[in-house]
């Protein structure tokens, strides 16, 4: 395999046939919506890409994506490093029979409008994905840890109202 800057987009045929493996980096500054759902830029990536055809004569996409991506604890308020790693295998697919007859094992993917799929931007999404939807630092080493937290003030409780249907207790007895 050839170190190497990984392609905005390739052919996924021609790739399969070929059985083109990259491994190389995918430069963080270019993923804009990524960067969003962070607190700050991520690193670049580093991606390792195989691609092939199956027994079955199904042309797929097999590899796997890490970077290490800035975050904020919702925990402590404070910034932390997470390293984000995705495993993906896609095949691409042009109908909805397609995707329909496609094994568990691949993901199905479209191309764009002249046979295309673009990597960076495959590889962006699944990166996404693997952002968890409430970032916190381990109990260890967050500021507050375990400590309990109340947001707001908590109301004394009400004083205990008179049961309305004491009046039936007193009916059941008789």
């Amino acid at each position: 395999m050839q170190t190497v800057k990984i392609p905005v987009s390739i052919d996924p045929l021609r790739a399969a046939t070929s059985r083109l493996t990259y491994q190389g980096t995918v430069p963080g500054n270019t993923l804009k919506r990524l960067a969003d759902l962070c607190a700050g830029d991520c690193t670049d990536v580093a991606v390792s890409l195989e691609c092939g055809v199956d027994l079955q004569g199904i042309v797929y996409l097999k590899g796997k994506a890490v970077t290490e991506l800035t975050l904020l604890c919702q925990r402590c308020m404070t910034l932390f490093a997470s390293e984000a790693a995705v495993e993906f295998c896609f095949s691409p697919c042009r109908t909805q029979a397609e995707i329909d007859e496609l094994p568990d094992a691949y993901d199905p993917i479209e191309c764009d409008e002249i046979g295309e799929i673009r990597l960076h931007r495959m590889i962006e999404d699944e990166l996404m994905l693997a952002v968890p939807l409430v970032p916190t630092h381990d109990v260890a080493e967050c500021h507050f840890g375990s400590k309990d937290m109340a947001v707001g003030e908590i109301e004394e409780a009400q004083q205990e109202r008179p049961n309305p249907f004491a009046v039936l207790e007193k009916l059941k007895s008789k």
